[in-house]
């Protein structure tokens, strides 16, 4: 019987512009308890060269790159059952409080899914949040086999046009 496992709080900053979400922690990132943990994860790679410095190594540090680019980062499902760390394994799933975070983070105006499993499992549980702006991106997770280079120029557009 597989067990039920739980998300991270978000993390933020101050007065976020862009709330970023995935699906659910990796199995790697639920061990480490750390978003993206997967060595092969090209998320804090990405965030990173958006900003324009080298990629952390803490997770303090990462946990403070995305408060510096004014993002929010949270997971659709605060609680499934998946066993390994494939989107496509997500059953019984439970959203997270997206909606009360919205309502308490007034400055977010985007929300990005990182990959078409997080909106598809945001649009299965919760309505569009009116005012809000919606963009599904290329997943980093390495299991979506697109270039690093090419997620990048698409996340590093899509972020720059949404912090104007």
């Amino acid at each position: 019987m597989d067990e039920h496992i739980f998300s991270f709080p978000p993390i933020l900053s101050a007065h976020p512009n862009i709330l970023i979400l995935g699906t659910m922690p990796s199995a790697a990132s639920l061990q480490a308890g750390e978003y993206y943990a997967h060595p092969s994860n090209a998320f804090w790679k990405i965030m990173s060269t958006i900003k324009g410095i080298d990629c952390p190594t803490t997770y303090e540090e990462k946990k403070q790159l995305i408060v510096s680019l004014d993002l929010a980062l949270w997971d659709v499902c605060h609680t499934c059952i998946r066993p390994g760390s494939a989107d496509s394994d997500i059953r019984q799933e439970e959203p997270n409080a997206i909606r009360e975070l919205l309502s308490k983070q007034p400055t977010i105006h985007t929300i990005i899914f990182n990959g078409q499993t997080a909106e598809k499992l945001f649009r299965r549980h919760l309505k569009q949040p009116e005012g809000i702006r919606t963009i599904t991106m290329p997943s980093t997770s390495p299991a979506y086999t697109l270039p690093v280079k090419k997620k990048l120029a698409v996340w590093r557009q899509t972020i720059d046009a949404e912090q104007l």
